[in-house]
């Protein structure tokens, strides 16, 4: 089932004095599973009443998919594209660096970024200890909520999938 949901890209790694050694696999966002964490996370969402946005984002932070639940507004769109993108570049999730931004003067230039978001609800998508996207929530009722929602959906698919979220940072 991973296979179906993740694209994989092998690549030889050479050792010194030109021996291959075995392929490496790595885990990318490809379409299939941009969309089942996209429909996951808005389930999420609706089983506690709430509509949202929902973005996620390769490692390159290239949009793969966006879905937005009737009623939320068009805003929101766009909130939760740059959440998924500042999860991903900063590899931190968005609520940490929004904590950080109001306490940490060498954090506090991250705002004056036009793509980053600093707002929760944008988490990191990693395979082991590789960030492979992002993913982001808007319009849920709050930062918190948006960030639970995307955390959900990410536990429901980890076990099949390998991956996780570094809530931490």
């Amino acid at each position: 089932m991973a296979l179906r949901l993740a694209s994989l890209s092998f690549s030889l790694l050479l050792i010194s004095g030109g021996v291959a050694a075995a392929p490496v696999l790595r885990l990318d966002i490809a379409l299939p599973l941009a969309g089942d964490l996209v429909d996951a996370t808005l389930a999420a969402c609706q089983a506690q009443g709430r509509g949202a946005a929902v973005a996620v984002v390769d490692r390159g932070g290239n949009l793969v998919a966006l879905k937005r639940a009737d009623g939320v507004g068009p805003h929101n769109t766009l909130a939760a594209q740059r959440k998924a993108y500042t999860a991903l570049s900063a590899k931190t999730p968005t609520r940490v660096l929004a904590e950080r931004a109001r306490t940490e003067p060498d954090t506090a230039n991250l705002t004056t970024l036009p793509e980053l978001l600093l707002l929760g609800g944008g988490l990191p998508l990693m395979s082991g200890n590789e960030v492979i996207g992002g993913i982001g929530v808007a319009g849920s009722g709050g930062a918190a909520m948006d960030e639970a929602c995307a955390a959900r959906a990410i536990a429901s698919l980890a076990a099949q999938l390998s991956i996780q979220t570094n809530q931490s940072n």
